[in-house]
């Protein structure tokens, strides 16, 4: 079934509850009088609601309000935000330094809205010592407890054990706070240089005419 409305001669019915073009109720009409009106105010006669009884018909320009439609959708699908899931690995004996850039990762990724995976690599006897790597997924968690919760708690899965953080922010929280600090940063390099213009032209030498 075609999810175009019915529109002007397509629409079979007796009767209609008409609405105006500016929104306004006109009421129940015969469909010959809704579509004269149609003609006189040089507009289609549109069924906006097909079900009711009798079915709602409108006043609009029809090519109008597919492309304002068309318009609203690829904006509404150009701003949807999809949480991505990113991944990082550790291995259950890793040094500070490297754990520390990890977590770095780690937060950026939760500051943007991302869910983060976190998988724990085991290898060799390192296998035999799982609590080694659940503590390590424990205090990373902890660490980032104000970027992001645990989503799905540490399991092991064959040579690894995998835990999932999520973000406290939606994903479209995130892109907005970006685009407002990016907004700022803007701004602030823009008031710099008009700083620097005015010291220049403050210090600039001054023509002064010479003492004879």
């Amino acid at each position: 079934m075609s999810a175009e409305p019915r529109i002007n001669d397509r629409i079979r019915v007796p009767e209609v509850r008409l609405v105006g073009p500016s929104g306004e109720q006109v009421g129940i009409v015969p469909l010959a009088k809704a579509l004269e009106l149609a003609q006189e105010y040089d507009l289609d006669l549109v069924e906006v609601a097909a079900t009711a009884r009798p079915p709602v018909c409108k006043l609009m320009d029809y090519g109008k309000f597919k492309y304002e439609s068309a318009m609203k959708a690829r904006e509404a699908r150009k701003n949807q935000a999809h949480t991505v899931i990113k991944e990082m690995k550790l291995r259950p004996k890793i040094d500070p330094h490297d754990y520390d850039t990890k977590k770095g990762h780690v937060v950026r990724f939760l500051k943007q809205g991302d869910k983060v995976k976190i998988t724990i690599m085991f290898r060799g006897r390192e296998q035999s010592r799982p609590e080694l790597g659940f503590r390590l997924l424990q205090r990373l968690a902890a660490d980032v407890e104000d970027l992001g919760f645990i989503e799905s708690n540490p399991k092991q899965d064959g040579r690894n054990m995998i835990m999932v953080l999520g973000p406290h922010k939606k994903k479209t929280e995130a892109m907005a706070e970006a685009r407002e600090a990016q907004a700022a940063r803007k701004a602030e390099r823009q008031g710099s240089h008009e700083d620097e213009g005015e010291g220049v032209d403050a210090a600039a030498p001054t023509d002064t005419p010479s003492e004879a």
